[in-house]
């Protein structure tokens, strides 16, 4: 009885030990597939501008006193699944806290970029939906920081849903019904001063 004990723990060893030899190591090249999809079809949802780079300067006419016009902007790499991109331009360094000065929805996905100088109607000839700036109007306000220099982040969105919201929406409004539905967001960052 002893001898047929001391047998069968030496066989549970023996097969224990052989499973765990024949085991092979996990190394980076054996990633699960799942990971390895994920890295393989991420990339870097990105906003641009061909007038200033991340970081610098915003050319004078952009600004709210001088032609208050809208920068061009561009990007690419948008997420796939997109039903429609939002815009929203904000200065954090307001005196009175963050100021917005552009909120543009229902982009359509087939969009690059945004040209220069888009007009101030409530609707664009592409579906998009322009909504309320911290001015009162809808559309774009050009940077107007009231001294020193001012950082102006362009924030763009990619949704799996169209807001459907009214023209002159708030950002409250449009981040509101942007929850649970951002699927990318890309960033530009440029500065102004008066």
């Amino acid at each position: 009885m002893l001898l047929t004990r001391i047998n069968i723990l030496l066989l549970t060893t023996f097969l224990t030990v052989g499973c765990a030899h024949n085991r092979k190591p996990q190394t980076l090249s054996n990633n699960n597939a799942e990971d390895t999809m994920a890295t393989a079809t991420t990339t870097k949802f990105v906003l641009t501008s061909p007038v200033f780079k991340e970081g610098e300067m915003i050319p004078k006419k952009f600004g709210y006193k001088e032609a208050n016009i809208s920068p061009p902007l561009e990007w690419r790499d948008v997420p796939p699944q997109v039903k429609s991109l939002t815009l929203l331009v904000e200065d954090p360094d307001a005196p009175m806290g963050t100021w917005i000065h552009w909120v543009i929805f229902d982009i359509p996905p087939s969009a690059h970029g945004l040209k220069e100088h888009v007009p101030t109607d409530k609707t664009l000839p592409d579906g998009a939906i322009q909504g309320k700036n911290d001015f009162g109007d809808v559309g774009y306000g050009g940077p107007v920081p009231p001294s020193g220099t001012h950082r102006y982040f362009f924030k763009l969105y990619a949704l799996d849903i169209t807001l459907k919201l009214q023209a002159g929406s708030t950002k409250p409004e449009v981040m509101k019904a942007m929850q649970g539905h951002i699927l990318g967001e890309a960033e530009l960052m440029g500065r102004y001063a008066r």
